[in-house]
């Protein structure tokens, strides 16, 4: 079942729009990389809270269901080793699915303009497509909208001043996880999207962008 919506739609903090499993083995790793995203920009929405649900799959790290303009949940995997990215992960697709209808499209990351300079940016980062991928894979893999969702999460940990935010990012860059790209490589992605979201009005105000 879809999340529903009520009131009017209003500037909201992330924490207000997703509900964590408290009781799950998984909430203290969810709740940090929730709290780094909320330190980073807001929302504007009319939704009740999307729930997470941990899951064992592992066929998928993790997973955001939809229908329609709708979510229905945030799906994190408990088999895979990278909880925070996984779910912030999921946590750009929601983001970019609701800016999505807001901003004229389904999804805001793939052709709206307000994304312009964002996917310029983007556009120059390397492909981090599994070797061996089918052609159907990679141009998943390197869709606008996968690549939105990656990089939201890389830029939600990279400027979380949380300790075990910045290690578990470090153990991936060093472990050359394809879900992560070297820092010199997306650098100029980070900014853009910071840059982005602050022309959107939707950056927190003690969020500093770089000139």
């Amino acid at each position: 079942m879809a999340v529903t919506r009520s009131g009017e739609p209003r500037l909201r903090r992330l924490t207000d729009l997703v509900g964590l499993p408290r009781r799950s083995p998984l909430y203290p790793e969810l709740a940090r990389a929730l709290a780094a995203a909320d330190a980073f920009h807001l929302l504007h929405s009319d939704l009740d809270p999307v729930p997470v649900r941990p899951t064992s799959t592992t066929s998928q790290s993790g997973c955001y269901r939809l229908r329609k303009e709708d979510p229905v949940d945030l799906r994190v995997s408990r088999r895979h080793g990278r909880i925070p990215l996984s779910f912030l992960h999921e946590l750009g697709h929601l983001v970019d699915h609701q800016l999505g209808p807001q901003l004229g499209n389904a999804w805001a990351s793939g052709r709206h303009q307000a994304f312009a300079d964002w996917r310029a940016a983007a556009a120059g980062l390397p492909s981090r497509a599994p070797a061996g991928s089918s052609r159907g894979r990679r141009r998943y893999f390197d869709s606008a909208k996968e690549v939105w969702a990656r990089g939201y999460a890389q830029a939600t940990l990279m400027r979380s001043a949380d300790v075990l935010l910045e290690r578990h990012l470090t153990a991936l860059l060093e472990a050359g996880d394809a879900f992560v790209w070297p820092v010199s490589d997306f650098a100029p992605v980070a900014l853009e999207l910071e840059r982005l979201f602050d022309s959107l009005g939707l950056l927190r105000s003690d969020v500093a962008v770089a000139a």
